[in-house]
């Protein structure tokens, strides 16, 4: 059974996560559909995308499937990682992709929904970045995609406290561009699609890839990518980041001993 439900209006394309028995957590499964979707949907001169869950979910997404990070001693979050596989696919596709946000967004569900372009939330919807309740090392893929959307102190105790911060909060920090009421979320998005649709396809994609690059251009060198890539290392081999998985796995609260 697919994880997800597809939509197609006029030019508009509509992708629902639809695995609410697990939160939507971002399984390689899930994360399949998703980009193979958004592959037809380039085939199709699609011209804008809502990526949503459906009405009244609690949990908007879980974040990163849990159960399919590896054990230490290997980078949980390299390149061909499925998550960082559909940021890539959300940031490169040529048209917009609206975030339609109800409820909670945890983990690398947050990263997903930074990775679109468009944030339209509900009064209750949350953000949570959850990798240190776990242990693990976050990329840099992961933190640039972050810092392009939070301030920098903001990011800070996101990342340090990992509790959820509110829509309200969002919106005055511009993390997300408007909250609507559940009754009103859907026609405004779905019209808010409709106007994008209806200008240049051809000039915004060149748009959003100028700004994609332009938000990417942050000059690093060798020596520092491969320092930040061995303090990764230190995390992803440690007992800490085995204890986070073990504890998930065992449904108890990590006991992390900073070795």
């Amino acid at each position: 059974m697919s994880l997800i439900l597809t939509e197609i209006r006029d030019t508009m394309a509509i992708i629902v996560m639809n695995h609410v028995q697990k939160r939507n957590a971002l399984s390689e499964t899930l994360i399949d559909e998703i980009t193979l979707a958004l592959t037809s949907f380039r085939e199709s001169n699609i011209r804008a995308v809502i990526l949503r869950a459906p009405a009244g979910v609690k949990v908007w997404s879980a974040g990163h499937d849990v159960s399919e990070l590896p054990n230490r001693g290997r980078d949980p979050l390299g390149w061909s990682d499925s998550l960082r596989v559909l940021v890539r696919a959300i940031q490169e596709f040529p048209a917009p992709v609206i975030a339609l946000i109800e409820g909670g967004v945890w983990g690398g569900g947050c990263e997903v929904a930074m990775a679109c372009d468009i944030l339209v939330t509900t009064p209750d919807a949350t953000f949570a970045i959850t990798p240190a309740k776990l242990g693990v090392p976050y990329n840099l893929g992961g933190i640039l995609t972050l810092m392009n959307m939070i301030p920098l102190p903001v990011a800070k105790e996101m990342l340090f406290t990992a509790q959820p911060i509110p829509a309200s909060q969002a919106l005055n920090l511009g993390i997300i561009n408007y909250i609507k009421p559940s009754e009103e979320i859907e026609s405004f998005v779905y019209a808010l699609a409709a106007h994008i649709a209806a200008n240049s396809p051809l000039s915004i994609a060149v748009m959003k890839e100028e700004l994609r690059l332009l938000a990417s251009a942050h000059a690093i060198t060798p020596e520092l990518f491969e320092r930040i890539q061995g303090l990764r290392r230190i995390v992803y081999d440690s007992q800490d980041y085995q204890e986070g998985l073990n504890a998930f796995r065992e449904k108890r609260k990590p006991r992390f001993q900073g070795k």
